[in-house]
Formats: C-alpha cells, structure tokens, sequence
C-alpha cells in the first residue's frame, strides 16, 4: 500500500493554480465555496490532481468508466455544462447564495486546502 501522500495530492504547483481559479470563478459568478472549507478544499484538490493525471480539472465529484474520454468530451470539466449554463455545481463547490449550504467565502487559502487533504 502506497502512503505516500503525494501519491494522492496534487503538486503545489496544480494545487495553487486551483485555488486560484477557484477564487477569481466564485467572484466573477457571484458564487460562493461550501460553508464547510472540509468540502472546498477536497473538492479544489481533486481538480487539481485531475489536472495533474489528466491534463484538465475533470470534476473530482462523479464517477466515470473513461477519465480520458470525458476529459476529452469536456463536458463534465470544471467550470462543467451546468455550471456555467445555469450555476449548478454537483460539487458544492460554486453555490448561488440562496444555497441553504453557501457560506459567505469566495477564498481559501493553500495551507488550508493542505490541511485538510493531508490525511486523505
């Protein structure tokens, strides 16, 4: 078994340039991150260790038999179809806030998201 923990976390790197995404795409849609950071944080690190394995943030939040294909279909990449067409995210990562799980933040910061995915 393999407890490495880079293994399983994105490179700073990709992380970084998540959380960076993540925060300009909730202030340029009016949107806000989950009132749990816990949820932000996975969320943002599963986009970005899909960016890291499959060259684009593919939503860390759905299952897929192809990876490949659906990164290639581009549907399903964050920001997704429904996301960007009518402001849903199955992630709970972007919530309009009339969302009863919406908090009041557009930011997080990097040793936050690391915190919280160090044991994962």
């Amino acid at each position: 078994m393999n407890t490495d923990p880079q293994a399983t976390q994105a490179s700073d790197k990709n992380l970084e340039a998540m959380r960076h995404f993540s925060e300009q795409y909730a202030k340029r849609t009016g949107t806000y991150f989950c009132i749990d950071p816990g949820v932000t944080a996975v969320v943002i690190e599963g986009l970005a260790k899909h960016k890291e394995d499959l060259g684009s943030p593919l939503c860390p939040c759905r299952h897929y038999e192809d990876k490949e294909a659906e990164v290639a279909a581009a549907y399903w990449n964050c920001p997704c179809v429904p996301m960007r067409e009518r402001k849903e995210c199955h992630c709970m990562l972007f919530l309009t806030p009339e969302n009863d799980f919406a908090g009041e933040k557009q930011d997080i910061t990097f040793d936050e998201i690391r915190k919280a995915t160090s044991n994962i």
